[in-house]
């Protein structure tokens, strides 16, 4: 088996597109979001909450190269980007060896081109579609547009899981290079912010309407939650063979040491608490730990009543009341696909600097919610060579990731 090693990350995020400025809205418990007035045109739509990326196309990407590219896709692809300059690798050979893969998911491709095709269906009119409109609409969009700009032609996941897209991007590259498969992945998750990804939670009377209060909301494990915040972003990992980094003198953020994934079976949107422990365990299993050897865990925490009461208690009956926990969704809104990939690059660089969030708006915890040692208030300061990042999304897909510290 081949060790695995994180060499390069970057992200788009609510709350910065840089670690210095993520990390003081950290500590200042700023969030990213923002009452959404342009929704008020959707009749219909409750909630008016969301939290979006200040991301503008970068001056040096070419009509010609972004063509086929929705928001979604160029928030991945400049995430990549800003990856591959962290690891060093913009521009390397090893992009075109076939050395290097991608692993790589959104929850759909840009609404703006799936728009066009319900132009047709409803209006009976072809004028809205072009010779990109499939492409920026398709759900591997993402990774396909992020191998065309950079060059990468090795093997390429696509893991489009809704939730867990950007984890299982994660889990699929760690794998394939542990197994020999490939010596390079680029992996990761996107999504762009849309109304009409706020109201397939609305239909289900799962977002919060908290519109004129967009600083309050969310609020997982709180007792008053009254649902989650959509957002949007990407997050991007660089792996490698840890023989092939080291040869090259990469700097390396930690090891990826355990990765567990499974589906319930059971149902498409209501989780399940057993299925979660078993992905947590899975990944306890894959890196040969026992549970107290972790020292942190970031939570999927959506701030939804069903969801945030069934992963506490698993996480419960996997490690007990003593294990420092908190929820970077509560600042960042759910990113959906982005957020496995965010919510991973947060906590590795927060148990690199020794300190880790508390869960914002987390004031009086849920009584229905397990006993968890809750970070509130302030942030942590924890010293720790293991934490784990869990996802967990509709269709009852469920993920676990464990990362190393690199000393």
């Amino acid at each position: 088996m081949k060790r695995v090693v994180v060499t390069g990350m970057a992200g788009l995020s609510p709350i910065g597109n840089d670690w210095p400025s993520i990390a003081a809205n950290l500590q200042n418990q700023q969030t990213g979001i923002r009452t959404m007035h342009d929704w008020d045109k959707y009749q219909g739509l409750n909630t008016r909450l969301a939290a979006p990326v200040d991301f503008e196309k970068p001056a040096h990407y070419s009509r010609k190269q972004t063509r086929s590219m929705g928001r979604v896709a160029l928030l991945a692809t400049y995430a990549s980007e800003l990856a591959l300059v962290d690891a060093g690798l913009l521009n390397d050979p090893c992009l075109s060896s076939g050395n290097m893969g991608i692993a790589y998911g959104s929850c759909a491709g840009s609404l703006e081109a799936i728009a066009e095709f319900g132009n047709m269906l409803i209006n009976h009119a072809v004028d809205g579609l072009n010779a990109t409109s499939y492409i920026r609409m398709m759900s591997h969009t993402a990774p396909v547009n992020i191998g065309l700009f950079f060059g990468i032609n090795g093997r390429v996941y696509t893991t489009s899981s809704a939730c867990t897209s950007g984890s299982q991007g994660i889990g699929y590259a760690y794998e394939a290079i542990k197994y020999g498969r490939q010596q390079l992945m680029l992996a990761g998750g996107a999504d762009e912010l849309s109304a009409s990804e706020a109201a397939v939670f609305d239909t289900l009377f799962a977002t919060s309407l908290r519109n004129d209060a967009p600083d309050q909301s969310p609020r997982p494990f709180d007792r008053d939650r009254d649902g989650l915040v959509i957002g949007e972003g990407a997050g991007t990992f660089i792996l490698e063979e840890l023989t092939y980094a080291q040869a090259r003198g990469a700097r390396i953020y930690a090891e990826v040491v355990g990765f567990g994934t499974n589906s319930d079976g059971l149902h498409v949107t209501q989780p399940d608490a057993n299925s979660m422990q078993l992905a947590m365990r899975l990944a306890l299993q894959d890196a040969h730990l026992q549970p107290d050897a972790i020292g942190y865990i970031s939570a999927h925490g959506t701030a939804t009543e069903h969801g945030d009461i069934a992963e506490s208690h698993a996480t419960h009956a996997v490690f007990g009341s003593h294990k420092p926990i908190s929820s970077l969704k509560s600042y960042t809104g759910h990113t959906l696909g982005a957020c496995g990939s965010l919510e991973a690059w947060v906590a590795i660089m927060q148990m690199r600097e020794g300190w880790f969030h508390p869960t914002v708006n987390l004031q009086h915890l849920d009584p229905a919610c397990a006993d968890l040692e809750y970070i509130q208030s302030t942030p942590r300061t924890l010293d720790c060579q293991y934490v784990m990042s869990n996802n967990f999304a509709f269709g009852g897909i469920n993920t676990s990731l464990i990362f190393k510290r690199w000393n």
